[in-house]
């Protein structure tokens, strides 16, 4: 399962009880999802649970680990990612965004002037949101857009893009100076 594109459905929170089961944010419509597709595995692939969905406490999935059987098991995997092969999803709603995040990696972010920004290095989320994170043409350091319908009007899977409309600023693009600078000065 490690060669091919995983999804994280959610992240070990930490443990619940004595007997080894965790608290798991999950990243999936329901709580009981992050248990709905098989075997999950750590990111890089090193470890593998079967899991079983137990219940909600405090908006958080409640969740058994293959082999995890103490507390200081389950607190040990605290901050743990968890994730299913791409594969094993179901195709995603057309009517709706009709892709999972994973689908994103890896497309080229145009303009909607037509300039080539790069391509989609990742989505981060650090709670205030989704983030685009955009490796730009020609190499440097990676750049942070919000991800939302006004910055992203279109996500293309099929042509292989996702069209962007920057905020001002976003690419080091900064208009607007002459008029700090005009303010500064009065």
């Amino acid at each position: 399962m490690s060669t091919d594109k995983k999804v994280c459905l959610g992240v070990v929170a930490g443990a619940h009880g004595v007997r080894g089961q965790v608290r798991v944010k999950f990243f999936t419509e329901a709580p009981d999802g992050v248990a709905a597709y098989g075997p999950v595995e750590t990111k890089d692939g090193s470890r593998s649970f079967g899991i079983v969905f137990k219940g909600v406490a405090k908006g958080l999935a409640l969740c058994a680990l293959e082999g995890v059987t103490d507390r200081d098991e389950a607190e040990a995997l605290r901050g743990t990612e968890l994730y299913v092969s791409r594969e094993r999803l179901p195709e995603p709603d057309e009517d709706e965004d009709g892709w999972y995040y994973a689908d994103l990696v890896g497309l080229a972010v145009i303009g909607v002037d037509g300039t080539r920004y790069g391509r989609v290095a990742a989505i981060q989320n650090f709670g205030a949101g989704d983030l685009l994170e955009i490796s730009p043409e020609g190499g440097g350091a990676t750049v942070l857009m919000p991800f939302t319908a006004e910055n992203a009007p279109e996500v293309d899977i099929e042509g292989g893009k996702i069209v962007i409309d920057p905020p001002i600023g976003t690419f080091g693009d900064e208009e607007g100076g002459d008029e700090e600078e005009e303010a500064a000065d009065e």
